[in-house]
């Protein structure tokens, strides 16, 4: 059996950035996800959970103004049929900044906002756009998401099932269900966690975070096949190198 305090550590170097909803902050999400801690551990208390603010201040009234305190932030601006958006492009830019910068990150996690913002990102990169010196992202977890709805923009983010691990929780009285399950069909194989409630971050029932769980051990079980298969395929490289320069040298003391 592994040393299992070391695996937690190396866990703990695991980062996932956090990505907030609209006109809120990253320490308001802080605060939703505080409903997914458990008596033992919260799911994710194997990783390192970055918030990150906006980088706009909010254009407008918040939705939680009154019962959250100040500052708020959204990611960019967007007219109200969602297919006309401003600062966009400086958000992404200063985003993958930050992510290049104090990277590496193992996935993204987004609510609203933050997750169509999150799967933008991931789709960009898969398909190479940006983000070219960042290792894959392995997992994403997305909370009340949608797609981006511009011709320009799916073209690219949603050309190919993007092939990174993720989970989709959509609420079955959330405005944005269907926009979030359109999301979770642009995934590869995404795992889908239903819940009853509206558009916010929902309280876990057992079997959930059970789900939960268990997708993040298989994400970070497939994670360490991948650097298994490369570390052997480095090995061998090493080993055939040595072997012929073993060869090498018998030839040379051959023909002495």
């Amino acid at each position: 059996m592994g040393d299992t305090s070391v695996e937690n550590n190396r866990n703990k170097e695991k980062k996932i950035l956090c990505l907030h909803g609209f006109r809120t902050s990253g320490s308001f999400l802080k605060n939703q996800l505080s409903k997914w801690d458990l008596p033992t551990a919260s799911v994710f208390s194997d990783f390192h959970l970055e918030f990150l603010d906006g980088f706009f201040p909010a254009g407008g009234k918040s939705e939680i103004e009154g019962y959250f305190p100040p500052p708020y932030f959204e990611w960019f601006q967007h007219e109200n049929d969602f297919t006309v958006y401003f600062n966009l492009e400086e958000c992404i830019t200063r985003l993958c900044d930050y992510i290049t910068s104090n990277g590496p990150f193992y996935g993204l996690l987004g609510f609203y906002q933050g997750s169509i913002l999150a799967a933008l990102i991931l789709g960009y990169h898969a398909q190479g756009k940006i983000l070219k010196d960042h290792p894959p992202m392995k997992l994403f977890v997305s909370i009340a998401g949608a797609k981006f709805k511009t011709p320009s923009i799916c073209e690219i983010a949603y050309k190919e099932p993007i092939k990174v691990k993720s989970v989709h929780c959509i609420g079955a009285k959330d405005w944005l269900k269907v926009p979030s399950e359109k999301l979770a069909s642009a995934f590869e194989d995404p795992l889908i966690i239903n819940h009853p409630y509206g558009h916010t971050v929902p309280r876990l029932d057992e079997e959930a975070v059970k789900k939960i769980r268990d997708w993040i051990a298989d994400v970070s079980e497939a994670d360490s096949h991948v650097g298994n298969g490369v570390l052997n395929e480095n090995n061998s490289a090493i080993e055939k190198a040595e072997e012929t320069l073993k060869e090498c040298d018998l030839r040379e003391e051959e023909s002495k």
